[in-house]
């Protein structure tokens, strides 16, 4: 990650203090991880963004996905919204204008959702 983006984020993670910074580069990666998986550039929707960040984390973390992510700070998907538009308030993504952080709202259990060997059934 550049060092002007981790030094962005860094800031933003120190203003607000719930997530960690490493949150944050996550969501980044997850977020162009995802985008490759659609086979897109540009917007992807917050379910969109949710799937992708469980398939990305779970590539990465495996059955440690939802301890890692309990240490930054993660506890529920409203959390990823609360990322998503810190750094949007910053100007570092985009939004259309239906967007909103309700779109991150209960969309899916962390307990089942990270469940590697639920997960690998589907």
């Amino acid at each position: 990650m550049p060092g002007d983006l981790r030094r962005r984020i860094y800031k933003i993670a120190g203003k607000d203090g719930r997530y960690k910074a490493d949150a944050y580069e996550f969501v980044m990666e997850a977020l162009r991880f995802t985008q490759t998986s659609l086979g897109r550039k540009g917007h992807v929707s917050g379910r969109e963004l949710l799937d992708g960040i469980r398939d990305y984390g779970l590539k990465q973390y495996g059955p440690m996905l939802k301890t890692v992510l309990e240490y930054w700070g993660v506890r529920n998907t409203e959390a990823f919204g609360d990322i998503v538009f810190h750094m949007i308030d910053e100007g570092m993504l985009g939004k259309e204008n239906e967007d909103s952080p309700e779109d991150f709202k209960n969309i899916y259990d962390f307990d089942s959702a990270f469940d590697v060997f639920k997960v690998t059934r589907r």
